[in-house]
C-alpha cells in the first residue's frame, strides 16, 4: 500500500504522540537574523554551544545537505494541578513541570526512532532524529510546520495543546506535503511577560536568558547574582511562571504517558531532606531525570537559595554543615541562606568560625556582605 499522510498520522498517533505536522521549508531568514541578535546582545549568558552552532542552526541543510522535509511531533505533558500553586510552599523545593519524572528526551527518542523506521519502510527516505540536543531549531521549525507559535515569551503555544508539549522532529530525504504555518494569536495579553519573576523578557518575543530562573538554576553553573536570588523563592530547578499564566492552557489536558506523570515525591520535596543530599543519595533520587545532569552541587546551591527565601530558621541545622562543603558554589550559597535566616548573634557565630579558614574569594565575598 502507497504511503499517506493519513497512515502517518495514524501511525504517530499509534506511537504517543499528540500532533504531527510537516514543514519544507526548514531554514528561515528571518529567525537567523533573530538569532544573531540574540547572540549579538550576549542574551545566551554561557551557553557558548549556541554561538559555536550558529551556522547550523540557521541552515539545517548545514548539517543534512540532502534533507528536504521535517516531520515535527508534540507530546503533551501537563499537570494535573496548577504548577503556580506549589510556590506557596515555601518549605519545600519547586520543580519544573516537565521535569518532575523520567527524562523526556528518553521517552521520545524510542517513539521517533520506531516512527522514523516505520516511515523509512514505508518510503525508501532516509531519515533522522533529533530531540533538543542536536543543533537544530526546533521551535521556529514546528511553527513552520503549523504545530504552533511562539509566544511572546518565545515558547511554542498550540491552540490544541496549550503550553505543555515537547517537541521531536524528524528530518528525512522525503519531499512531503507541508502543512500551513500557525499564526500568531497572543493579540495584546502579555501575561507571560508580567509575571516573569526576574524580569527576562527585555521586548516581546525576546528573552535574555541570563535573567531566566530556568537557566540560573539548570544551566549556569556559577554563583546566582544576589538580585535574582529573592525572586527565584523556591524555584530550584527552571521556571514554569510564563508558560503556567497562558490563557491558551484552557485547551490543555493532563498527560496520558505515565512516565511523563509527576512523581509523588517530587510534587512538593521538603527543603531540609534536600539539602541533607550528598552526591550519590542525589544521583539515586534523580535516577533517569533530566534533574541529574544538572549535579548535586549547582542543584544544592538552588536549594539553599529557597531556603533562604523559606523564612524557616528550623533549617538552619541542615544549612550549617554546608558551610564547609567541597564547592564553592555551596558554601557561598550556604553563607546567604545563614545570613537570611539567622538572627545577629548566630549569624555572628558562624562568621567567626567559618571565615578565617575560608580561602575561595567568592564565600569570602558573602561573609563581607553579612
Amino acid at each position: 500500500m502507497a504511503f499517506t499522510r493519513e497512515a502517518l498520522n495514524a501511525r504517530a498517533r499509534a506511537e504517543g504522540f499528540d500532533d504531527v505536522r510537516v514543514a519544507r521549508d526548514l531554514g528561515d531568514p528571518a529567525q537567523g537574523e533573530r538569532l544573531h541578535q540574540f547572540l549579538g546582545d550576549g542574551h545566551h549568558g554561557t551557553m557558548t554551544w549556541l554561538d559555536d552552532t550558529k551556522d547550523r542552526r540557521i541552515h539545517p541543510q548545514a548539517m543534512w545537505a540532502e534533507a528536504k522535509s521535517a516531520i515535527v511531533l508534540a507530546v503533551n505533558y501537563g499537570p494535573d494541578a496548577d504548577p503556580l500553586a506549589r510556590l506557596a510552599r515555601k518549605d519545600t523545593g519547586v520543580i519544573s513541570v516537565y521535569a518532575l519524572n523520567r527524562d523526556y528526551h528518553d521517552i521520545l527518542k524510542g517513539g521517533l526512532k520506531r516512527l522514523a523506521q516505520w516511515f523509512a519502510h514505508e518510503t525508501g527516505a532516509d531519515v533522522k532524529v533529533f530531540v533538543d540536543t542536536a543543533p537544530l531549531m526546533e521551535k521556529p521549525l514546528a511553527a513552520r510546520a503549523g504545530l504552533g507559535w511562539q509566544g511572546k515569551h518565545t515558547n511554542l503555544v498550540s491552540r490544541r495543546l496549550g503550553s505543555w508539549f515537547f517537541i521531536g522532529s524528524i528530518l528525512t530525504t522525503a519531499d512531503l506535503a507541508p502543512d500551513e504555518p500557525e499564526s500568531d494569536h497572543c493579540g495584546s495579553c502579555q501575561a507571560c511577560l508580567d509575571i516573569c519573576p526576574t524580569h527576562a523578557f527585555p521586548a516581546s518575543y525576546r528573552l535574555d536568558a541570563r535573567r531566566c530562573i530556568s537557566y540560573l538554576t539548570i544551566e549556569y553553573a556559577g554563583h546566582i547574582a544576589p538580585e535574582f536570588r529573592v525572586p527565584m523563592g523556591n524555584r530550584i530547578y527552571g521556571c514554569d511562571d510564563c508558560l503556567a499564566v497562558c490563557p491558551w492552557n484552557k485547551f490543555a489536558h493532563t498527560a496520558s504517558e505515565a512516565k511523563l506523570k509527576a512523581r509523588d515525591d517530587l510534587m512538593a520535596p521538603a527543603l531540609s531532606e534536600l539539602l541533607a543530599l550528598d552526591d550519590a543519595k542525589f544521583r539515586t533520587l534523580f535516577s533517569g531525570s533530566p534533574i541529574k545532569r544538572t549535579g548535586r552541587d549547582r542543584f544544592i546551591r538552588n536549594c539553599l537559595i529557597a531556603a533562604g527565601n523559606s523564612g524557616d530558621p528550623s533549617l538552619l541545622p541542615v544549612i550549617e554543615p554546608l558551610l564547609s562543603d567541597p564547592a564553592p558554589v555551596v558554601r557561598a550559597m550556604a553563607v546567604w541562606a545563614s545570613r537570611q535566616l539567622a538572627d545577629a548573634q548566630y549569624a555572628q557565630s558562624l562568621r567567626s568560625r567559618f571565615v578565617e579558614t575560608e580561602l575561595d574569594a567568592d564565600v569570602r565575598a558573602e561573609w563581607s556582605a553579612a
